[in-house]
């Protein structure tokens, strides 16, 4: 069964036009009316669309993830900031992404959550990445060394992918959109989405989070020259 997408709306929160040329389907709900009332579908197939616009957006999240502790929850906001974006994450939020963003990465959004994952803006991708580098650099020399090295351990990560996967994989670590990685390696924006597809399947991760976790624990292999031969 197909997705269905739901906006709760109030009267300083209405349904944002781009969101619905995303998505020609997308059922506004009243806020005032319907905080924690979902529709008939089971909440593993809507995904919950809430505008920062309504300052009561925590609450409203909160509300409809304790009636519907499995629901998928995106927040729209109008300036995406870091601290917002943060704090909606842990509130229960799997997504967090402009309002005015065009329909295409509204449709990319709901697409990686459909899939499991989770979606953030480049600079709360960029916040958390520093957090992650910092914790595994203040990691005592006992704690790195207990650490099992296996085959499908991040040491080995960077060694299952291939050179142009890489580069996109390093990329994308960086924050980039699939625009910016295509204009930086000259390649259209579908060769970009088919090498983070294989670089997704082979490190076994669903979202650019996951990838730059697993990524951010890994030794990226560093490059050898080739062995002169021997005189």
């Amino acid at each position: 069964m197909s997705t269905q997408h739901l906006f709760l709306s109030s009267p300083v929160a209405p349904l944002p036009g781009r969101l619905r040329e995303a998505f020609p389907d997308v059922q506004a709900l009243d806020a005032t009316v319907m905080q924690t009332r979902l529709p008939s579908p089971p909440a593993a197939q809507c995904l919950v669309w809430l505008s920062n616009a309504d300052v009561q957006w925590a609450r409203n999240l909160r509300q409809i993830l304790q009636t519907q502790p499995d629901a998928r929850v995106v927040l729209l906001s109008s300036m995406p900031e870091s601290d917002e974006g943060l704090r909606a994450l842990n509130e229960g939020a799997r997504g967090y992404t402009h309002a005015y963003g065009v329909p295409a990465l509204l449709q990319e959004v709901a697409l990686v959550i459909e899939h499991g994952g989770l979606w953030v803006g480049p600079d709360l991708l960029q916040r958390l990445v520093g957090s992650t580098n910092v914790a595994l650099a203040s990691r005592p020399a006992a704690a790195k060394a207990q650490v099992p090295v296996t085959a499908s351990s991040s040491t080995n990560a960077w060694s299952t992918l291939s050179a142009r996967e890489a580069q996109v994989a390093r990329s994308v670590s960086a924050g980039r959109s699939n625009k910016e990685v295509a204009s930086l390696m000259f390649i259209s924006e579908r060769t970009v989405k088919a090498h983070l597809g294989a670089v997704f399947e082979k490190l076994g991760v669903r979202d650019r989070l996951q990838l730059v976790l697993r990524l951010s624990a890994a030794v990226e292999p560093v490059p050898t020259s080739p062995m002169e031969p021997a005189p």
